[in-house]
């Protein structure tokens, strides 16, 4: 005849493997009168029973909140990708323009500066042709009067020899 105790195995076994809590057999008088070590007993399977649906409880508890996590971080992955996307996107916009800004400011100093060579290469051409221009409006002008005192000098010794020579 089985025990007490077997029957408080087999039916806990039977309970995990269904996975819900065995029902309650209704106590008969003959029961209830009986044995009060099978009350007991009795009593004893029923607190096994609710443990062991306590413990599967939490264990789809510890589950449901493993899920959640995993969601959550997933979220938090996700907002890092996005965040990381928008700085690095902005970084290289700002990058972009800012080389076009530079490349512009060069551009316009290689302008002004070829405007200033041009400007300098002009007024030094200017400057140049004016001292050469005076340089030989200066010669012309020396060789002129030069050929003036030669002509009047050999004016002068011609009348000196014509007045010896008469």
């Amino acid at each position: 005849m089985p025990t007490q105790k077997d029957r408080i195995k087999k039916s806990s076994s039977a309970a995990e493997i269904k996975g819900d809590v065995p029902e309650e057999t209704p106590v008969t008088e003959e029961e209830r009168s009986g044995n009060p070590l099978d009350e007991v007993m009795s009593q004893a399977e029923r607190a096994y029973a609710a443990y062991m649906d306590a413990e599967r409880q939490v264990a789809k508890a510890y589950h449901e909140n493993e899920i959640q996590v995993a969601k959550a971080y997933k979220r938090a992955e996700a907002q890092a990708y996005r965040s990381y996307q928008n700085t690095a996107t902005r970084a290289l916009k700002d990058r972009d323009e800012a080389i076009a800004k530079a490349a512009k400011a060069r551009e316009e100093a290689i302008q002004q500066a070829e405007e200033s060579y041009q400007s300098a290469e002009q007024l030094a051409n200017s400057a140049c042709d004016a001292a050469v221009s005076e340089a030989a409006s200066n010669r012309d002008s020396n060789i002129e009067r030069a050929w003036q005192v030669r002509d009047e000098t050999i004016e002068q010794a011609w009348q000196i020899y014509s007045k010896i020579a008469r």
